[in-house]
């Protein structure tokens, strides 16, 4: 007997499942603004959804879905509206904490955060595709469209930016987190 396969609507909508919060998330943090990133991420997952049928599995889906977002983020910070309209804040501060320990925490996150925010559009891709989206510098490369030492190459300045601005005597580890 065949065996079956999913259809395209079926596996769209697990593509959607397993994936949509990843992409919003990284698309956020590459445009900056919450409301902005949830438009892109609709388009992101029209795309993926258009483009279904045509995926070769040359790379993982995963590789393939961040490489169609991080193209439309590429796309719309070089767009004229982003240019010439100020992006709104999308970092709400509403953390109602008890502890002194976790204020503290989540100042440091926050602070780390803005810091991310703060870096080039080539440097903050570099960071957030590897510590929040959990890729390999070879899937890096493969999601931007360049070399694998240029993905260590951004990844290094990058670090480097953010040691300098979150301040060395801070102890900062550099180690891939969770999300």
């Amino acid at each position: 007997m065949e065996k079956l396969q999913p259809t395209h609507e079926a596996l769209f909508e697990q593509i959607m499942r397993e994936y949509g919060t990843r992409v919003l998330r990284l698309v956020t943090f590459l445009v900056k603004d919450r409301s902005l990133a949830e438009d892109l991420t609709q388009d992101v997952f029209v795309k993926v959804y258009r483009n279904l049928p045509r995926f070769r599995h040359e790379s993982s889906i995963h590789t393939w879905l961040y490489r169609i977002a991080v193209n439309e983020c590429k796309g719309y910070l070089r767009s004229w509206s982003f240019r010439h309209i100020l992006p709104r804040s999308w970092i709400k501060s509403d953390a109602d904490v008890s502890t002194e320990h976790l204020v503290l925490e989540q100042a440091e996150r926050d602070q780390l955060i803005q810091a991310v925010l703060r870096l080039s559009p080539f440097y903050r891709q570099a960071i957030v595709l590897h510590y929040y989206a959990d890729l390999s510098i070879s899937e890096m490369a493969v999601v931007l469209g360049v070399s694998e030492g240029t993905v260590r190459t951004r990844l290094h300045r990058a670090r480097q930016q953010l040691k300098q601005r979150m301040g060395e005597e801070e102890g900062w580890e550099w180690t891939r987190t969770n999300g």
